[in-house]
């Protein structure tokens, strides 16, 4: 007995030094679904993985080519430009068409939807005759109906240029092609065959009618300063961001006033404090209920934005709000005062309280960097309450993440809600993963990480991310579904197949074939596009609302409240686009549960070409509507 004593007296050190490894180990183990909560729900999900056909011809990478200053971090240099939209192009009444950014062949490629009986030849968009150059890559891709002629367009923006607008002359009813869309500079400048303008580098992209004036207006979000980023001639006159946690001196933001001459670039709306971001992502909902779109910004290392719009028309003006700060929530989760990696932003209603909440992706790597997720939730009781505090400069919300289950996922990019299966509830997708290859970088992010800020904006004091290199390359994407019961979310995406782990990036939704199931599409880095047909054998009822105004362009930013039989109500609208690189299609959609097969009370609210607010209460029975948004609404 007292050997054993003297021996447990001398390695009590080793035993406490053990037991605090293994407690801390137990304490940081992020929280796991248990197999019977995960089967419970995801039989209500069924989706089929298709391939999207993509043009022949094109030379196929690995990696991109870089700035000589950038050859160490050629990988880290190569994470994004994968993206993707879902939309009506070719006026045949269905989202069935597709914009993918495939970063293998540095193409902008409309294809159809691999659904569709009817399909025509899948084609990049060609910017000639305007200029180009061999150092720029699309990075996005933005339906709208940018000349307000009824027909689809494509905005397209760069590393390397300016965004080149897409304007759709198809003939309805016939296959399109690339001579379909004409290519017009959003920012003219220069003629001539080599572009010479500025060395944009965008990466986000948002479409609202921002100042109320009838009419829809272009954000374009900048991630590095205009630089030569992919020109392989070039060694220097590059930099990376001057912080981890408070960068501002990214490329920032710019938007553009719609206007009866064209597109007037506007350079004062927001703060100047907050111009300078490194966006990634951009989204925008009317919040408050005055008429006009908020927007929130989702910045890179740490200075993402809720911006409150306070436009007139024809002048375009934003201020910044930001959560109560308090002495029992940490700064790092208070929204305007958060240090994490902003990189995609979606706004629904998660709690059916009739007013928007955010979903905020950021970098939740456990043992590399663990951040968190936000789901920013509402606070105020109405949206006269949020006027009043977003007047003094407050944003009432709070990150209920962690209790919602949300907080940690990967190295989080673009995210998407939407009603998969109709029961009233919306799940939420996120896309996961950063650079895929064998050799484990880690170590060497997390000594950056705590690097002096000083040495952060050289290029030269990053650690090697070269192609073959590995950093969250094998995270799956998250499907999030809520219990009903306890109210927390559930990622069902390896139980329902679509978790393959390949880093992905922009994500997005639409009904491609009219069933009234929401589908999705993914875009991969560094891999191949997939469809994901919602095939879910017992889909609840559903309201699909595809409003237009007179000329025939989708009223973006009008909303739709629906009461259902129980009281509660459900809220969305028309989304213009926005988040990372994927852009939902133009159509709005409610599930309904699977009890409501009666016409359901409906309110629209929209805004009108001569920038008049309307509501009208309809009764609509579920199923697909076509309503037209004048100065009243008629179903058309």
């Amino acid at each position: 007995m007292t050997v054993a004593k003297n021996w447990i007296r001398r390695n009590s050190p080793g035993i406490v030094a053990l037991a605090l490894m293994v407690g801390t180990f137990y304490g940081v183990r992020l929280p796991e679904s248990s197999a019977a909560e995960i089967d419970k729900l995801a039989k209500d999900f069924s989706f089929e993985p298709m391939s999207i056909a993509l043009p022949a011809g094109f030379e196929r990478q690995e990696v991109r080519k870089v700035n000589k200053a950038y050859q160490h971090i050629e990988a880290w240099i190569s994470s994004v430009g994968a993206g993707v939209a879902v939309n009506d192009l070719d006026g045949d009444g269905l989202a069935n068409d597709l914009c993918v950014n495939d970063v293998r062949i540095d193409q902008a490629v409309v294809t159809p939807a691999p659904t569709r009986k009817d399909a025509y030849e899948p084609f990049a968009l060609d910017p000639a005759p305007l200029g180009t150059s061999k150092t720029m890559a699309p990075m996005g891709c933005m339906p709208g109906d940018y000349n307000e002629d009824g027909r689809m367009d494509l905005l397209v923006y760069y590393w390397g240029r300016t965004p080149v607008l897409f304007m759709n002359e198809g003939e309805k009813g016939k296959p399109l092609t690339a001579d379909s869309f004409t290519p017009t500079e959003l920012l003219p400048g220069k003629p001539g065959r080599t572009y010479t303008g500025p060395l944009w580098n965008s990466n986000a992209a948002a479409v609202a009618d921002f100042d109320g004036d009838g009419h829809d207006d272009i954000y374009i979000g900048n991630y590095f300063p205009d630089s030569p980023v992919l020109d392989p001639s070039k060694d220097g006159d590059v930099t990376m961001n001057a912080s981890l946690s408070h960068a501002q001196n990214g490329g920032g933001g710019h938007f553009f006033r719609w206007t009866e001459d064209g597109y007037e670039k506007v350079d004062d709306a927001i703060p100047q404090s907050l111009n300078k971001g490194w966006t990634l992502g951009a989204s925008a909902a009317d919040l408050d209920g005055d008429g006009l779109p908020e927007m929130f910004l989702a910045h890179d290392f740490g200075t993402s934005a809720l911006l409150h719009n306070t436009s007139t028309p024809g002048r375009l003006r934003f201020s910044e709000v930001k959560s109560e700060h308090t002495a029992t929530i940490p700064k790092s989760k208070e929204l305007g005062r958060s240090s994490f990696k902003g990189m995609g932003v979606d706004f629904g209603d998660l709690d059916h309280d009739g007013l928007y909440d955010m979903f905020v992706s950021n970098i939740t790597t456990s043992f590399g960097i663990q951040e968190s997720n936000f789901a920013f939730i509402s606070d105020a009781g109405s949206r006269s309450e949020l006027q009043g505090r977003f007047a003094e400069g407050e944003a009432p919300y709070k990150d209920k993440s962690t209790g919602l289950g949300l907080a940690w996922s990967g190295w989080g990019w673009d995210v998407k809600m939407g009603d998969f299966d109709n029961n009233g509830d919306l799940e939420i997708v996120q896309a996961l993963g950063f650079v895929k290859g064998k050799n484990n970088r880690w170590p060497q992010l997390q000594e950056l990480a705590t690097a002096n800020d000083a040495l952060v904006p050289n290029p030269q004091w990053w650690p090697n991310v070269e192609h073959g290199d590995d950093l969250a390359g094998s995270q799956r994407m998250r499907f999030f579904a809520k219990d009903p019961d306890s109210g927390r979310y559930h990622n069902l995406s390896v139980a329902l197949g679509i978790g393959e782990p390949i880093p992905t990036r922009g994500i997005a939704t639409g009904d491609v074939d009219g069933d009234g199931r929401l589908d999705l599409v993914v875009a991969r880095q560094w891999g191949e596009p997939v469809f994901l047909h919602n095939v879910s054998k017992s889909p609840g009822a559903y309201l699909g609302l595809k409003l237009t105004h007179p000329d025939g362009s989708p009223v973006v930013g009008a909303e739709v409240c629906v009461e259902l039989p129980d009281g509660t109500k459900r809220i969305t609208r028309l989304d213009g686009g926005g988040g990372h690189s994927g852009k939902r299609s133009t159509d709005v959609h409610i599930g309904l549960g699977k009890d409501v097969r009666d016409p359901v009370p409906a309110t629209i609210t929209w805004r009108d070409r001569a920038g008049e607010v309307h509501e009208q209460k309809l009764k609509l029975t579920p199923g697909w509507h076509s309503i037209q948004l004048g100065t009243e609404a008629k179903e058309k």
